[in-house]
């Protein structure tokens, strides 16, 4: 009914307002990520969501995950307020299931195979890419779910950004950055200091006397430091470009704190070889150290990449997009108390990927496939085929196929356990899927659009703990059918979005629906700009009912309010107040989340 109403709201506004003819249709983005070359969102057969800058700033927001969770398709879930662990679903998969990406480069934990949301600072992300669905034949292990693209911030001249708001939450960045014709540099470091709120709730335990229970009624803070930088030069017909993203944390947590280092770090040289055959080699490293002393833990992670990516006119309206991948990934699961290491591993894969896109008249194709070799689980076959047809100028069907695998993380392969319970298993194999997708998208005129995408996938040798010991297996299955709609309308100086999502994901073994992923969602955008100098917006999101361990989590709906306002040419105050209605909620069984808070945000950037 809620998705009903606002959609049919936003309906009535695009057919009750003037629509004027002048009023130009909005170029499409660009995007890089759906085929490792660069496409617009309407040339791309996948489902493709883009997150600019201009959408960070105009919402206020605290995370990129009160950006993400806006998205048609994501779900989400956290351990706390700031800093606490933090996890994505996408399409019902699971959270090492969604590839992510940095400026090209993986940055996934070797160990666990998960990404820390909760350690990328905000206000070095330039721009996000969420590509929906399977994109394993052009990126391998992981993309089952989809792939999420952040790209770091390029300044283009000095900036400098104070922010201040609920449960003692301060931070601040300052940087500085030139271009011009594609070269130049940019570079911004940024500090937050955070009191936060007590991560936990009595519902974490099983009774009053539970021994296991870390329940703490005390405020769990979070500390940070970031450095993003990139840069750029011309040699001859080349383009030389590096860019670097560090986060180095604090985190507390009941009974402790955990120290972490994030980083990602990237150099590429790209341009044409020969007339219609350009090219882009990529060097990539990726670190992760997570301390942990109360419990006298330490776990080092590391990955190094090198990637050709070629792209090839093979004739009008065809290409060719071929390269190859080649990773190295070690880690290590060190005691402290002990001084040794429970294990210390390390893999390599190598990989060859090919492409082809095609475009005639009213028809789009595309046909990709790849082959990994793995030196601990071996080799890989992914494929995937899309077609596209424009049934008018204004609208298009797509059906697309495509199968792809996550390979274990080395903690399920290599971890002894604990006393031989829980241990890993070398011999696992690939956890792997096949999707298949149908699509609408129509666009009424030029200021409206809408799109329908409907999916289905099948999982299978998903990795459980099961046995006497409960060691990692490959035992489970799942399917995952899904339905998603999307609405926009760009009008004078309205901007409305909306989207719902319906969502079925079950372990097929035991027809159980998958942890903390609900059937239902709703996320709807209504943005006014009242001058050139001041806007007003607001979000609403409501989330069905999910399961967790031992229990059901309610539904709830949040709604949101932001305001921007440019006092002079050269400072913007942006101000966001969350929780409304100050609404009780849960995303994971014990843990809590913020009530009504506020922030007021000062940007200082001479135009």
């Amino acid at each position: 009914m809620l998705s009903r109403t606002v959609l049919a709201a936003s309906l009535a506004l695009a057919l009750f307002s003037p629509v004027r003819a002048e009023e130009a249709q909005p170029q499409p983005e660009i995007v890089v990520t759906a085929t490792r070359v660069a496409q617009t969102v309407d040339a791309t057969l996948a489902g493709v969501s883009v997150i600019t800058r201009t959408d960070i700033d105009a919402s206020g927001a605290s995370d990129l995950l009160d950006l993400l969770r806006l998205q048609p398709g994501v779900d989400l879930s956290r351990t706390g307020g700031g800093g606490q662990q933090t996890s994505v679903f996408l399409r019902g998969s699971n959270p090492n299931h969604v590839l992510v990406l940095v400026d090209g480069v993986r940055v996934a934990s070797a160990n666990t195979g998960g990404f820390a949301w909760e350690q990328l600072p905000l206000d070095a992300v330039e721009r996000v890419e969420i590509v929906r669905g399977p994109r394993a034949s052009y990126w391998g292990s992981d993309a089952m779910g989809g792939v999420i693209q952040i790209f770091t911030r390029r300044l283009e001249g000095p900036r400098l950004a104070l922010r201040g708001g609920s449960y003692g939450d301060a931070r601040g960045s300052a940087g500085m950055g030139a271009w011009q014709g594609g070269e130049g540099f940019s570079v911004q470091a940024g500090l937050r200091h955070l009191r936060g709120y007590s991560a936990t709730n009595a519902g974490l335990c099983s009774g009053p006397d539970d021994p296991y229970c870390s329940f703490d009624p005390d405020d769990d803070g979070y500390r940070s430091k970031n450095l993003a930088a990139q840069g750029a030069l011309r040699v001859g017909s080349q383009r030389l470009s590096a860019s670097l993203l560090r986060n180095d944390a604090e985190v507390a947590y009941d009974r402790g704190r955990s120290f972490a280092i994030e980083q990602a770090a990237a150099v590429n040289i790209e341009g044409d070889l020969v007339a219609g055959w350009s090219h882009r080699i990529g060097l990539s490293q990726y670190r992760e150290d997570l301390r942990s002393p109360d419990i006298g833990a330490l776990f080092l992670s590391r990955r190094a990449g090198l990637s050709w990516t070629n792209t090839l006119q093979l004739a009008p309206g065809q290409q060719l997009v071929a390269g190859l991948d080649l990773l190295h990934e070690r880690g290590e699961n060190r005691d402290l108390y002990a001084g040794s290491a429970l294990y210390r591993d390390r893999r390599d894969n190598s990989a060859v990927f090919v492409g082809w896109q095609a475009h005639a008249g009213a028809w789009n194709g595309e046909v990709a496939g790849r082959y990994d070799a793995n030196s601990e689980f071996g080799g890989h076959t992914t494929a995937s085929a899309a077609v596209g047809l424009d049934t008018s100028e204004r609208s298009r069907l797509t059906a697309s196929v495509g199968s792809a695998f996550h390979g274990p993380n080395l903690n399920e392969q290599f971890n002894p356990g604990y006393g031989g319970y829980y241990a890993g298993n070398p011999d696992l194999q690939p956890e792997a899927s096949r999707t298949a997708e149908l699509s609408w998208g129509w666009r009424p005129d030029a200021v409206q659009s809408w799109e329908t995408r409907a999916y289905r996938s099948r999982v299978r040798n998903l990795i459980a703990y099961t046995g006497p010991k409960n060691r990692a297996e490959n035992t489970a299955h799942a399917q995952i059918d899904g339905v998603e709609l999307s609405y926009a309308l760009h009008l004078a100086a309205w901007r409305v979005g909306a989207n719902t999502t319906w969502q079925d994901a079950r372990d097929t073994d035991n027809d159980a629906e998958l942890l903390r992923r609900p059937r239902h969602k709703l996320a709807a955008t209504l943005e006014r700009q009242f001058s050139a100098d001041f806007s007003l917006g607001a979000e609403l999101q409501a989330v069905g009912r999910r399961k967790d361990y031992g229990a059901d989590l309610g539904g709830y709906a949040l709604l949101n309010l932001r305001a921007g306002w440019r006092a002079t040419p050269d400072w913007q105050v942006n101000a966001r107040l969350e929780n409304l209605t100050d609404r009780d909620y849960a995303l994971v069984q014990g843990f809590n989340t913020a009530g009504r808070s506020a922030w007021l945000e000062l940007v200082w950037q001479p135009h």
